[in-house]
């Protein structure tokens, strides 16, 4: 399995906050997340058991963390 596998909306979401990001509303099964930092690209996080590994790379691509600074967030 890769690095990325396994990883829940609610784990991601505890990370990504960790830099910034808040969960600002949720769209059907999708959960949203904002930074007020400027320049920052807001995410969208599918609400299921399990994310994709690579719609989490995108998301981890977007905040401009390198994968290995986001497994290291606890």
């Amino acid at each position: 399995m890769g690095k990325l596998a396994n990883v829940s909306p609610r784990e991601a979401i505890k990370k990504f906050q960790k830099i910034g990001y808040y969960v600002n509303h949720q769209t059907g099964s999708h959960i949203i997340l904002y930074n007020d930092k400027p320049g920052s690209l807001p995410l969208s996080l599918p609400n299921h058991k399990e994310l994709a590994p690579g719609l989490l790379k995108a998301q981890i691509k977007r905040t401009g963390l390198t994968i290995e600074e986001f497994l290291h967030l606890k």
